[in-house]
C-alpha cells in the first residue's frame, strides 16, 4: 500500500491510498467464504460453493465490492499509522479507480485534532457574582416547606382564590356533549389556572352545592377551535391551612427541633447551592477564555456528527413524552433552521472545550486509574438503571467504553484548570479551592 498526506485546513486532511490488487487477496478469499456462506447452490453443501460457482450465480463484481469495503478501513487505519495522524470522526471516502486485477486508490478525507498552544493557565482571571443571600430567600424556603405541610379544611363559604375545590364539570358544543370533556368530583386549586381558562374566574365566589356555566375555547380534540359551553357544579369548599411557624413545625418539617435550627440549616443550604453556582459561572468564564485565547479551530465533521446526535437525542426525548418536532418548534416559536444554528454553536463550542482538555490532558500526561474508570462507569449505571457489568458490556459492544474513558480524563483535565485559574468575586474575595474541588468532584 502507498499514501499520501494533503493539509486540507487545521482540521481536515485527504489521504489518497493505493492498494495494489495483490493485496486485496486476503479480502477477496475472505469475500468468496463470506458469500458462500449466504447462497444455496443445488449440488454443493453450504459453503463449500467454488468460487465459479458464486461468479456466475452472484457475479464476480459483488465479490470485488465485498472484499473492497473490507479492504478500506484497514487501509486507513494503517496510513493514519504510517503518516501519525491524530483522527477525529468518522471518514468521507471516495473510490477514485478501481478494477478487476488492477489497484485500487481511493481517498479519505477525515477530520484531525489541531495543534493547540495552550496558555499559561495562571495568566487567566475570571469574575464571578459575589455571594449573596437575603433573609427573604430562607422565607421563601420555610414558605415553601410550609405549603408542603399545609392541610385543607371544608369551610361553609364562597371559594376565594387558593381554595381546593371538588368540582364536576360537562363541556357541550352546540348541545352535542364533548368527548372528555366531563370529569366528577375533580379537586382544583382555584386561580392555579391548571384546567380550561375562564374557569378560575367563575369559581370565585361560587360556594358549596352552587352551579354556573361559561364559554371556552377549545384547544384539542374534534371540536378543536370552537367554543364550549362548561357546566360547573361545586361539591365542596376547602381552605387551605398552613401550620404554625414554630419549634413544632421545625419537628414536624425537619429533624430539627427549633426553627431557629431549621432556618439555619436552610442558610447553609442555600449556600451551598450558590456557591456551586459561582464555581460552575466560573468554570464556563474559564473554559470560554481559555478557548478564546488558543484559538481552536472547530473540526466541521465532528462538530456536523455532535449536531445530529444531539438532534437524535432531541428527537427520542420528545418520543417520550409523545410530542412531535413540529409541536416543539411551534412551542418553542422557532423554526428548524434556528434550531439548528443553536445546535451547531452549542456543539462547536463543546467540541473546542473537549479539544482544549485533551490538549491539556496529553501535556500534562493526565492518567485515568481503574478506579476512577469503574467509579465513573458504576455512576452511569446507576443513572440509567443498570447493572454495572451489564452497562460496561454495552459500552463495549457499542464501541462507546474509549468516549467514557475521555471524559473521565477531560473531568481531571477541567480540575487542573480550575485549580490554576484565579477565581474572584465582584467584590474581590478569592473563591476558595477547596469550593473548586467539591463541585468538580462532585460534577464528575
Amino acid at each position: 500500500m502507498k499514501s499520501t498526506v494533503e493539509t486540507l485546513s487545521p482540521t481536515r486532511v485527504r489521504l489518497a491510498i493505493e492498494v495494489p490488487f495483490v493485496e486485496l487477496e486476503p479480502s477477496l478469499r475472505k469475500a468468496y467464504r463470506e458469500i458462500a456462506q449466504q447462497v444455496t447452490v443445488p449440488g454443493f453443501r453450504k459453503g463449500k460453493v467454488p468460487s465459479a460457482v458464486i461468479d456466475q450465480r452472484v457475479g464476480r463484481g459483488a465479490v470485488l465490492n465485498e472484499a473492497v469495503q473490507e479492504a478500506i478501513p484497514e487501509n486507513i487505519v494503517a496510513a493514519v499509522r504510517e503518516h501519525e495522524v491524530k483522527t477525529l470522526g468518522r471518514p468521507e471516502v471516495e473510490i477514485t479507480e478501481f478494477g478487476d486485477g488492477e489497484p485500487l486508490k481511493f481517498t479519505a478525507e477525515i477530520d484531525v485534532r489541531p495543534e493547540i498552544n495552550l496558555p499559561d493557565l495562571t495568566t487567566i482571571e475570571v469574575t464571578v457574582d459575589e455571594l449573596a443571600i437575603g433573609d427573604n430567600e430562607i422565607d421563601d424556603q420555610i414558605k415553601a416547606l410550609r405549603e408542603r405541610f399545609a392541610t385543607l379544611k371544608t369551610v361553609e363559604r364562597a371559594a376565594q382564590e387558593g381554595d381546593y375545590v371538588q368540582i364536576d364539570m360537562k363541556a357541550t358544543v352546540d348541545g352535542e356533549e364533548v368527548p372528555g370533556g366531563s370529569a366528577t368530583n375533580i379537586s382544583h386549586e382555584v386561580g392555579s389556572k391548571q384546567l380550561l381558562p375562564g374557569l378560575d374566574e367563575v369559581l370565585v365566589g361560587l360556594a358549596a352545592d352552587a352551579d354556573t356555566s361559561f364559554s371556552t375555547q377549545l384547544v384539542g380534540g374534534d371540536f378543536a377551535g370552537r367554543d364550549a359551553d362548561v357546566a360547573v357544579t361545586v361539591r365542596t369548599v376547602k381552605e387551605k391551612q398552613l401550620p404554625e411557624l414554630d419549634d413544632e413545625f421545625a419537628q414536624l418539617a425537619s429533624e430539627f427541633d427549633t426553627l431557629d435550627e431549621l432556618r439555619e440549616d436552610l442558610r447553609k443550604r442555600v449556600t451551598q447551592a450558590k456557591q456551586a453556582e459561582q464555581i460552575y459561572a466560573a468554570r464556563d468564564k474559564a473554559l470560554e477564555q481559555l478557548v478564546a485565547s488558543a484559538e481552536v479551530p472547530a473540526p466541521e465533521g465532528v462538530v456536523k456528527e455532535e449536531v445530529d446526535h444531539r438532534k437524535q437525542a432531541m428527537a427520542d426525548q420528545l418520543e417520550r413524552i409523545g410530542a412531535s418536532f413540529e409541536e416543539y418548534l411551534a412551542a418553542e416559536d422557532k423554526t428548524e433552521e434556528q434550531i439548528d444554528t443553536e445546535l451547531t454553536e452549542a456543539a462547536t463550542e463543546g467540541v473546542k472545550i473537549q479539544l482544549v482538555l485533551d490538549t491539556l490532558a496529553d501535556a500534562e500526561d493526565v492518567q485515568v486509574s481503574d478506579d476512577e474508570f469503574g467509579h465513573e462507569i458504576m455512576h452511569r449505571a446507576q443513572r440509567a438503571g443498570m447493572q454495572p457489568q451489564q452497562y460496561y458490556d454495552q459500552l463495549v459492544r457499542s464501541g462507546a467504553a474509549g468516549a467514557v474513558f475521555g471524559d473521565v480524563r477531560r473531568g481531571k483535565a477541567l480540575t487542573l484548570v480550575m485549580e490554576r485559574v484565579k477565581i474572584s468575586d465582584t467584590a474581590g474575595n478569592a473563591i476558595s479551592l477547596d469550593a473548586v474541588r467539591e463541585v468538580t468532584e462532585h460534577n464528575h
